[in-house]
């Protein structure tokens, strides 16, 4: 199979792969038949990469990025969660995650077991957000910071085209 050629990569992708997911990353409504004209192949081919790539869990979903001050959530946050949970347990990172508000959740080595990234209307908002990560039973403490503006926010990952090993 194509997919499985001599050019791939350790990481399972070959440059074709490369390709269609640095343009799938710049616009997910692009066309099959599109990026079959940009990357060179048949736009059967194509789709049969790109399911090949949705199976692999290479791609793992499509989404719709909203403007959040559109939605009245301005406010962004980063919040530190120390919390006690039993060791290798996430217990009380699947809670925060539940939390609507909560954007992402990331497990960390160091003093602070979770950092979560947040949006809300304004410091009401965040203050009974807080209130609400307290009211986790392992919940210890928590360290916030207040976004004033973003230089870069995206979901967009660098693909690079290196056959180095």
């Amino acid at each position: 199979m194509e997919f499985y050629n001599s050019t791939m990569r350790k990481n399972g992708l070959d440059d074709t792969d490369r390709q269609i997911l640095t343009l799938m990353q710049g616009n997910a409504r692009i066309s099959n038949a599109e990026i079959a004209r940009q990357v060179g192949k048949a736009p059967s081919a194509v789709l049969e990469r790109i399911r090949k790539l949705e199976v692999n869990g290479v791609i793992l979903g499509y989404e719709t990025r909203i403007n959040p001050k559109a939605l009245g959530l301005g406010l962004t946050a980063f919040t530190y969660v120390h919390a006690e949970d039993a060791v290798g347990s996430t217990r009380s990172g699947r809670e925060l995650a539940e939390l609507p508000e909560v954007l992402e959740v990331h497990h960390t080595a160091g003093q602070d077991a979770y950092l979560i990234k947040v949006r809300v209307g304004d410091t009401e908002d965040l203050g009974k957000l807080l209130r609400k990560i307290g009211s986790i039973d392992s919940v210890r403490d928590t360290r916030t910071t207040i976004v004033l503006g973003s230089v870069k926010e995206t979901i967009e990952l660098a693909i690079t085209n290196d056959t180095q090993d």
